[in-house]
């Protein structure tokens, strides 16, 4: 029987802030799968920040989406047809051929998961890129130390969420994150294991932070750059340490925007700034997996989703994330029947 899978594709290049008009969804016959490969049924399908980045034509650490091709991105499904030797019909897998219904590929490009442990959707989560960006970005790259105040930026997205109680478990005094609006500032402390929370959209930043930490901050882990970066600079005490991450308030500029006007700052407290890319930190994935699969199971890492039903509203969860709408990590339920 022959399967038909869709699949999103990339049409046109956005000008800004991405459109429908700039994707299409085509359907097509599911090849059959070769000598060591396998035919997966995506469940769940990661949306992230940096597929914006691979939406423009320029050169970077992974390579640009191609127009008129299927994009690409974090998935999770499981194997209905396999012709790899270690790996069965009924197994649960990760790889990065998401923004489809079905995939092909080399049973050495995909992770088998443990459910176990955790669900599947996890692995794209908590247990997946976001959460082990979050521990490699505050352990390695920041070195958080015991008694360090901590301030994160894009607070209530995927890696800021984990970024929290990993900074609480690294011996944090004092952890403070930013996030848009009341409604989600609020959860922040409520619900998320912040101490203290801004609501950037209520005013000033650099003021906000001042107010949270008026002795000052020791590391910032940075998500959204701009005028958190600039707060951040201005906030941090001698020898304080940055985590350059990303930088989603400016994802959608088609000029270069300004770097902060305080850099100086650097010079004059001894600071350190560092970016990272999660990929070159790969041989930490089990290490983390087996760390945060013990604080889930204890309750002091939890997992939290913002959940689009059906490829078909993919588009609009890319939407959605761009522009603030989830908290946790944002993911598309491919399979109905997926838990």
């Amino acid at each position: 029987m022959t399967i038909k899978s869709r699949e999103v594709r990339l049409v046109a290049r956005p000008s800004g802030l991405p459109a429908h008009s700039d994707f299409r969804i085509e359907e097509l016959a599911v090849p059959d799968p070769g000598p060591g490969q396998v035919l997966v049924r995506n469940d769940w399908m990661s949306v992230d920040p940096a597929m914006r980045g691979r939406m423009r034509d320029v050169p970077s650490y992974v390579p640009p989406f191609r127009l008129g091709e299927p994009m690409e991105g974090g998935a999770v499904g499981t194997v209905v047809e396999s012709h790899a030797d270690d790996l069965a019909v009924g197994d649960q897998v990760l790889h990065r051929l998401g923004w489809r219904d079905y995939a092909v590929l080399d049973g050495e490009h995909t992770l088998r998961v443990d459910t176990r442990k955790a669900p599947a959707s996890a692995y794209l989560g908590v247990l997946g890129m976001p959460g082990l960006t979050a521990y490699v970005g505050l352990k390695e790259i920041a070195g958080v130390r015991e008694g360090d105040v901590v301030f994160i930026s894009g607070a209530a997205g995927a890696v800021g969420l984990v970024a929290a109680r990993v900074a609480r478990h690294l011996g944090a005094a004092t952890v403070i994150g930013s996030a848009g609006g009341p409604e989600k500032a609020g959860r922040l402390v409520r619900e998320f294991g912040y101490d203290r929370a801004i609501d950037y959209k209520a005013g000033p930043i650099s003021r906000a932070l001042r107010d949270a930490a008026p002795e000052g901050i020791d590391v910032y882990f940075d998500n959204v750059g701009g005028d958190h970066l600039q707060a951040a600079l201005s906030s941090l005490r001698i020898g304080g340490r940055v985590a350059l991450c990303g930088a989603i308030s400016q994802y959608n500029a088609e000029k270069p925007t300004p770097g902060p006007t305080n850099l100086l700052q650097a010079v004059r407290m001894r600071l350190t700034l560092r970016g990272f890319i999660v990929m070159d930190h790969a041989d930490r994935r089990d290490e983390w997996v087996d760390l945060a699969s013990g604080w889930l199971e204890d309750g002091s890492l939890t997992s939290t989703q913002t959940v689009v039903e059906g490829l078909e509203h993919s588009v609009d969860a890319l939407l959605g994330l761009l522009g603030g709408a989830n908290v946790g990590k944002m993911l598309v339920r491919l399979n109905p029947d997926a838990t």
